[in-house]
């Protein structure tokens, strides 16, 4: 059955950045490592925000600290305040000061515990601005690390949309030239900044026909082989199925992997994929030249032991009885074909399977004919 390779893993690798490409580091065909670099962008804009974000966490943790030294001298200033008025209150109660004087004293000492209240509350509103601050310098310091350009996994470089000083838009893919022609060409186009496929091992997407996907089992084995390396198969094996057929083409849809460790396929290349399956009702097969098409559909001329009233009829005329054992009858039965295999054909009802079928009936078998059946010629020689 045809398939179509494809890596067992791709990437389009795209920049969260924008700005200018200011290195690259490789290009189509190189072989990367995990984590390798591959590019570098020059972003002064995100720069100048990563410094902005600094500047803020610090003008931040500095009204935090105010705020902390504010809420120390309210503290101090609140204790004395309600040292005060413990003194004031024996003093009022004395007579030693009039009560105008002592409630003084109390305003003020409940005046410096709100104080104190609202330095909290201003501490908190500042170390929640610091942890906000933080957080914006994080999420910029993070962005920044994606001027630099890694890629993802360990494989190949099969596709460079951006050359240095290509302008990276904030989409993260490469604002250069689209084409529309298919022909070779160095010019770098629009899209993802480069692709990274990791070919030591493909996939291989085969549509199996309603009447062969009941075969296909996962883990069962497959060769694999492309025209361009003829004498040579490659053996992938079953992954995985899509278990449901597609209503438009009633195919299943099946991946077969194939190791390729040095690289010698390629994706995008059109194979032939050849599967061993048990059927498990599988089809009489007979002789493709033995198959009659007639107005009234498709037959095959078996040979059926003569009646009794024929026997007797043949003795009558002086058949040899040597002769007379030999003679079949030949009927003509409706049956439907299936696959052609060339030399062979599935027949897929109308036969048991213990009949014998004429290979190339002439013009002169016709229904109920008495014939003397004779081997064909490869088959008398041996």
């Amino acid at each position: 059955m045809p398939g179509n390779i494809t890596p067992i893993t791709e990437a389009y690798v795209y920049a969260r950045a924008a700005g200018y490409l200011k290195r690259r580091y490789v290009d189509i065909g190189d072989h990367v490592r995990a984590g390798q670099l591959l590019a570098e962008i020059d972003a002064p804009d995100l720069d100048q925000q990563v410094t902005q974000a600094q500047a803020a966490v610090a003008q931040a943790e500095g009204q935090l600290g105010q705020a902390e030294a504010t809420l120390q001298q309210l503290i101090a200033t609140r204790d004395l305040a309600n040292i005060t008025w413990k003194r004031y209150q024996v003093l009022t109660a004395s007579g030693a000061v009039s009560r105008q004087d002592g409630d003084m004293q109390q305003t003020a000492s409940k005046t410096a515990e709100a104080n104190v209240t609202a330095g909290e509350k201003n501490v908190r509103a500042a170390q929640e601005f610091v942890r906000a601050s933080k957080a914006t310098l994080q999420r910029l310091t993070t962005l920044q690390g994606y001027e630099r350009i890694a890629s993802p996994f360990a494989g190949i470089v099969t596709s460079r949309n951006a050359d240095v000083g290509a302008l990276i838009s904030t989409t993260g893919s490469s604002q250069g030239p689209t084409t529309s022609t298919a022909s070779p060409t160095d010019v770098p186009r629009g899209g993802e900044v480069f692709r990274v496929a990791e070919i030591s091992k493909l996939r291989v997407l085969v549509l199996v026909p309603q009447t062969d996907a009941p075969g296909i089992k996962v883990g069962q084995a497959a060769d694999v082989s492309v025209q361009e390396f003829r004498n040579r198969s490659f053996s992938g094996k079953v992954t995985r199925t899509s278990n449901a057929l597609d209503s438009g083409s009633r195919t299943l849809l099946t991946e077969v992997q194939v190791s390729n460790p040095t690289g010698i396929l390629l994706p995008g290349m059109y194979t032939l994929v050849k599967f061993i399956t048990d059927r498990t009702d599988p089809p009489f097969l007979a002789p493709d030249a033995a198959l009659v098409v007639q107005s009234n559909g498709a037959k095959l001329a078996v040979l059926e032991p003569l009646t009794a009233q024929e026997q007797a009829n043949a003795k009558s005329q002086g058949m040899d009885p040597a002769v007379l054992s030999r003679a079949r009858r030949a009927h003509f039965q409706n049956v439907q074909p299936g696959r052609d295999y060339g030399i062979e054909l599935e027949i897929l009802s109308g036969l048991r399977g213990d009949e014998e079928v004429v290979v190339d009936p002439g013009d002169a078998v016709k229904e109920g004919a008495i014939v003397l059946p004779v081997a064909p010629a490869s088959v008398q020689g041996k």
